[in-house]
């Protein structure tokens, strides 16, 4: 959190302008996507110019492909609940999923409450440590939470078209597993199945050349989402599967299993990889996640890492992560070209994916979360709950203290444990090193009485040097 902070002051220092207040906050809320999302109606090559689909599987049969988006589908995609959230790569196929909706289509999100507990060798080279069932459940509920806050957003604030939006569905896979046998399982679906194919897979191959080698557990998960994706097909019309570009080869196994099943076609759009500046994979095993849980990455934190990205990447996030039109992201590159220092296109990405990913009130808390820090902040602090501090404060302590009208600086800095000797409170109190709501403050027999001192919100902000917070809150 520290170096967040520290990246974003240097931002700071070399004349970025963060004045952002309540107006900006209503007028850069996303526009309508446009004619290319009328109903039912979807074009492909959209969604490739967006980055947003970066191949499709099979890619020799584009007319049907055209064919099947030009009605209503439904589109599915699967998350196995590996973490209690859903990571900001997750959101690549979420929002392709409601492209998907505003065009008519019908998006399912499948949560992988019986593939989470095999586990999916793509990208690993050993085998996933077993998961307790319910872990997986709790997992399961969390990942919920993400996408139907997530759905809502989009449909609550982000979503202009006076059409209706097509509902959205998020199954658990286990549903429909729970009631088969082994046998019956083994006799009716895996005899689809050839060995020589199911080990030609990259994910296969690539484990198979490990020391560790492959278990025949997770050879079995390309079987089971295979097995999905037939089911989803048979009973929500999904024709249409999103996932990410490593997924090849399990939608590979899933389009043969539905050919020889139904002799249909269907089709997996597949989506980029999120990498971080210096080139990473964004995701859980990286341990380099944003995660969508507000109680594991903050909207502020969410927030400030948009701000912060480079200018050669912020047009390929806005085509990614937003609902803005081409047409308005090239009027945003725009103004960003001719004033670079402003990070005008950083600021609309930020401000959209936060909007989307935590709503109205989650963008307001990291827009005045970037105001005390970078701005008026006393003012920003007035209107600030104890929960908005303690996110962008995360190391800070937090003490409640009984208010004595007659308590000095001093006196507080000691009951909350600023110092451990009166001696060190005064010098360094005088010296300038203690700060309160982000003001100094160099009178250690200073009263501290409501105004600046005490706020509103019964909280006061103190700061002792550049980096240690303390937050209290009064008690009567």
């Amino acid at each position: 959190m520290a170096a967040l902070i520290e990246r974003s002051w240097k931002l700071v220092s070399k004349g970025i302008d963060f004045a952002f207040t309540a107006w900006r906050f209503r007028v850069h809320f996303p526009k309508k996507y446009g004619s290319s999302t009328s109903a039912a109606v979807l074009n492909l090559d959209d969604l490739i110019k967006r980055g947003l689909i970066e191949n499709v599987f099979p890619n020799t049969r584009p007319e049907e492909l055209q064919q099947l988006l030009s009605t209503p589908q439904g589109w599915y995609c699967g998350f196995d609940p590996t973490a209690n959230s859903l990571h900001i790569g997750n959101l690549v196929s979420l929002v392709a999923l409601i492209q998907g909706q505003r065009a008519g289509h019908s998006p399912v999100a499948v949560i992988g409450g019986a593939t989470g507990l095999i586990g999916d060798p793509s990208g690993k080279t050993a085998d996933r440590v077993p998961m307790k069932a319910e872990d997986v459940e709790n997992n399961i509920e969390s990942l919920m939470e993400n996408m139907e806050r997530i759905f809502h957003n989009h449909a609550e604030y982000i979503n202009e078209d006076t059409r209706k939006l097509t509902s959205h569905r998020i199954l658990n896979n286990h549903d429909w597993y729970r009631e088969q046998d082994v046998i019956s399982f083994m006799s009716s679906t895996t005899r689809h199945f050839r060995l020589g194919e199911m080990i030609s897979r990259h994910s296969v191959q690539s484990r198979l050349q490990s020391k560790a080698g492959i278990s025949l557990t997770e050879f079995m998960y390309q079987v089971f989402q295979a097995a999905d994706w037939l089911h989803l097909l048979q009973h929500h019309n999904c024709s249409i599967q999103v996932g990410g570009n490593d997924q090849t080869g399990n939608i590979s196994s899933g389009f043969d299993l539905i050919h020889k099943v139904t002799g249909k076609y269907v089709f997996g759009l597949l989506v980029p990889l999120l990498l971080s500046p210096s080139g990473e994979k964004l995701g859980k095993s990286t341990g380099n996640s944003l995660w969508l849980d507000p109680n594991r990455t903050s909207p502020f934190e969410l927030y400030q890492f948009f701000v912060n990205l480079p200018d050669s990447t912020v047009e390929r996030y806005l085509k990614l992560l937003t609902f803005l039109s081409l047409d308005e992201i090239e009027a945003v590159m725009l103004q960003q070209n001719q004033s670079p220092e402003h990070r005008h296109g950083q600021r609309q990405l930020a401000e959209q994916v936060t909007l989307l990913v935590h709503g109205e009130e989650g963008l307001r808390s990291a827009l005045r979360c970037t105001e005390v820090l970078f701005g008026d902040a006393v003012s920003h602090l007035r209107q600030m709950a104890l929960s908005d501090l303690q996110q962008l404060f995360v190391n800070a302590s937090t003490s409640d203290v009984t208010h004595d009208p007659q308590m000095t600086l001093q006196e507080l800095c000691m009951a909350i444990g600023c110092f451990s000797r009166d001696a060190d409170a005064e010098r360094i109190i005088k010296a300038g090193g203690v700060y309160v709501n982000q003001g100094r403050v160099s009178d250690p027999s200073a009263v501290l009485a409501s105004g600046d001192f005490i706020l509103p919100n019964n909280i006061t902000l103190v700061r002792v040097g550049k980096k240690n917070y303390f937050i209290v809150r009064w008690v009567t």
